[in-house]
């Protein structure tokens, strides 16, 4: 298995990647992934097992930890495997990966500007009748280490300044402008042989229960790409 991880930033067309990479019989990529926390669950019970020290089976937690993403896509043939998660780019999350996975991690970072984000979860709010207003901006979308935007943000940021060539950042807007581009660029960062993709009949083969979330279509894909003009919908 070839562990490729998918994260950065939310509203920055991850679900749109993940469809589009789909289409390739060789690669497997679905919805937000439970495996990153699974794997730092297991990590820190490992960590603070007195069982496994005591007995001296301190090779365990490695083994146990590293068979949790095979476990995770046991049912999966693909070559290789994109593993959506935001957390990814923290620096506990990468190290993680370079323990247990791959020393030479490939992790792919999803960005757009802050605004831009910001206009697309309001639209998305306003589409699913929710009302915000300028408290819920403040305290919620931008409180210091909160979901979905700001602790991912920490996590880029991360990325971008320690930069090894384990993380390839991909704009939100390369990738609607330019699709067949900004894929190629992925497979070379990935080593994975070219595939000719249809932009224009795109299916999301693996699509999520938006209903866990609260919102609906949080996740919806055209089969074609497209950017939406921005709309500003903040509240005044």
């Amino acid at each position: 298995m070839n562990f490729i991880a998918l994260s950065g930033l939310p509203r920055t067309g991850s679900t749109l990647l993940s469809a589009i990479l789909s289409q390739n019989p060789n690669i497997h990529a679905e919805g937000n992934s439970a495996v990153c926390q699974l794997m730092w669950d297991m990590h820190i019970s490992c960590e603070n097992s007195e069982q496994l020290k005591a007995n001296r089976r301190y090779q365990d937690q490695d083994v146990l930890v590293s068979a949790i993403p095979k476990l995770y896509y046991r049912n999966t043939k693909a070559e290789y495997i994109v593993d959506k998660c935001r957390s990814w780019t923290h620096s506990l999350n990468t190290e993680m990966i370079k323990r247990y996975i791959t020393k030479n991690p490939k992790i792919i970072v999803m960005t757009r500007p802050v605004d831009e984000i910001l206009d697309s979860i309001l639209r998305l709010y306003k589409t699913n009748n929710v009302v915000v207003d300028k408290d819920f901006i403040a305290e919620k979308l931008f409180e210091p280490g909160s979901e979905p935007l700001m602790r991912s943000l920490d996590g880029v940021k991360f990325a971008e300044k320690n930069n090894n060539g384990e993380f390839l950042f991909i704009e939100y807007c390369d990738l609607v402008a330019d699709p067949k581009e900004t894929i190629e660029t992925i497979y070379s960062f990935c080593g994975i042989e070219l595939f000719k993709h249809n932009f224009q009949k795109i299916i999301n083969k693996h699509p999520e229960d938006d209903d866990f979330y609260g919102l609906k279509n949080i996740h919806k894909v055209y089969s074609t790409i497209q950017q939406k003009d921005q709309l500003d919908i903040r509240p005044h």
